[in-house]
């Protein structure tokens, strides 16, 4: 068992549709949360630009392993020293008229260490809102599940809408995941329903560490997002927090704690349906 506790850190934005700031203020971000202790730093989703439609993301799509934001992120990594987990990046996809949203692993060399690519594309008519979103008309989605070893323990990565599907997580069990890293934008709407209740089910369905790092607040372009990013332990409990605007939250993770937990209570033991995922 671990005898240190790593601590780990997730960043709230609130960002636009100019990456040059953007990108500014992720430094600054990072920066703090390096000197707050962290050895993992986890972004939002579309960290780097949040314009008016998913389409946008088409036009600063880059290729795998060389673009401006791919350089970024390995040089922020390197600069300060800490892992990055990259929010996600528009990569080029088979159709070029979409993109895939990765989640790009940086290790503290500013060396890549895992790309994932969002399962689960957010297609939906929110009602009340009057807001449409329709991901899969610029998105293509992904087909693998990511867990990999971590300065935070074993590390499974997803993205936003993925945390609506709890057989992904679980599935993450095979690859005897112990934290999640959940890059997220979720609408204002959605989460104030549903944000808080999913990040800490899947939290105690799977007895694992969830730090969601979110957008949070008003867009330029008019959207708002809900944010509350936040850190949940193995036994659901909310470990750190930011409501809206831009901050970073961190805290240890005890893996000790978290391995007692699993024995004492072997929930996961005891189920009888398996996912096939």
């Amino acid at each position: 068992m671990s005898t240190t506790k790593p601590k780990i850190a997730a960043i709230q934005m609130a960002s636009g549709p100019h990456t040059a700031a953007n990108l500014i203020e992720t430094e600054r971000l990072v920066t703090e949360c390096v000197d707050a202790g962290a050895h993992l730093v986890i972004l939002p989703e579309n960290f780097s630009f949040m314009g008016k439609q998913e389409r946008d993301l088409v036009a600063l799509s880059e290729t795998y392993g060389s673009g401006p934001l791919q350089d970024f992120l390995a040089n922020l990594a390197r600069k300060q020293g800490v892992w990055i987990v990259g929010g996600t990046v528009p990569l080029k996809g088979q159709n070029p008229d979409r993109v895939r949203a990765a989640c790009l692993v940086f290790d503290a060399q500013g060396e890549y260490v895992a790309r994932y690519d969002k399962l689960h594309l957010f297609d939906a008519h929110l009602v009340d809102a009057n807001e449409d979103y329709k991901e899969s008309a610029a998105i293509e989605a992904g087909e693998n599940i990511v867990v990999i070893d971590s300065p935070c323990g074993r590390l499974g990565l997803a993205i936003c809408y993925d945390l609506r599907f709890p057989e992904l997580f679980r599935a993450m069990h095979k690859h005897q995941v112990e934290v999640v890293a959940l890059p997220a934008s979720f609408t204002a709407l959605t989460g104030k329903a549903h944000w808080e209740i999913l990040v800490r089910a899947r939290a105690v369905e799977n007895f694992a560490y969830i730090a969601a790092a979110a957008q949070g607040g008003y867009h330029i372009s008019g959207r708002e997002t809900y944010g509350h990013s936040m850190i949940v332990s193995p036994w659901g409990d909310i470990l750190a927090e930011v409501a809206r605007g831009n901050g970073a939250i961190s805290s240890a993770l005890d893996l000790d704690y978290q391995a007692t937990i699993r024995r004492n209570f072997p929930a996961l033991q005891h189920r009888r349906v398996t996912c096939h995922i």
